[in-house]
């Protein structure tokens, strides 16, 4: 089942316009402090990125559509930090202990955070699944897109994207595959590749028919044509 935040590709949610180069990197303070605190919440290995992008995939409708970007990413934080017991409710209403937390020694200090940044997350991994396409090859996305390892669970399908024929353009070699990763179930690595659509694929009536998206997408995700 498609969540409210799969937007790509939706008619109807008006133009995307960039902010010019001049523009401040965070409109308000606060956005970098959101970013901030959820970066260094995610130091503590309570959770993965993939965890982290299924809370806030799995907000309200009514909250994910009225909530701006980074209302989103706190938000999201705060279910995480709750449910896998770093905080309790008490403690984000600013009623809770005065104590000591016992993850405080993996709290991040900031002169460890350039560091950090530059190191990234790689997500490529050794993998016994064998790849079953090669460069050229056609191939047909699932349909529907959806997780198929934990109903209504995260996945990098996007819905428009569904069940449309392209052609392998790049392997990546094996990664982590965010349907099992985000579920606790594993990082579950197979092989990734860059599969390339034609726009009149993917949309009935293409503003530029001639266009081509390029997607990055799991071997669990698509078939031969």
């Amino acid at each position: 089942m498609t969540r409210v935040h799969d937007m790509g590709g939706r008619f109807g949610d008006g133009p995307v316009a960039p902010e010019g180069e001049d523009a401040p990197v965070f409109e308000k303070d606060w956005h970098a402090r959101a970013l901030a605190v959820t970066l260094a919440s995610g130091a503590l290995g309570k959770w993965n990125i993939d965890v982290s992008r299924h809370a806030r995939e799995r907000l309200s409708p009514k909250d994910y559509t009225r909530f701006s970007y980074y209302e989103k990413w706190i938000s999201g934080l705060a279910d995480l930090l709750v449910e896998t017991g770093v905080l309790t409710l008490e403690d984000l209403k600013g009623e809770g202990e005065d104590t000591p937390h016992p993850l405080a020694h993996k709290a991040m200090t900031a002169e460890a955070v350039p560091g950090v940044l530059a190191k990234g997350g790689p997500a490529d991994r050794p993998s016994n699944v064998a790849p079953a396409f090669v460069v050229g090859q056609a191939v047909r996305t699932a349909r529907p897109a959806a997780n198929r390892l934990v109903d209504g669970g995260h996945t990098r399908l996007p819905a428009y994207a569904q069940g449309a024929v392209g052609r392998v353009l790049l392997m990546h070699g094996a990664h982590v595959l965010p349907d099992s990763n985000a579920h606790g179930l594993g990082e579950a690595p197979e092989p990734l590749y860059a599969v390339v659509f034609p726009a009149t694929e993917l949309w009935a009536d293409a503003e530029s028919p001639d266009d081509e998206v390029v997607l990055d997408l799991w071997q669990s995700y698509l078939e031969p044509v």
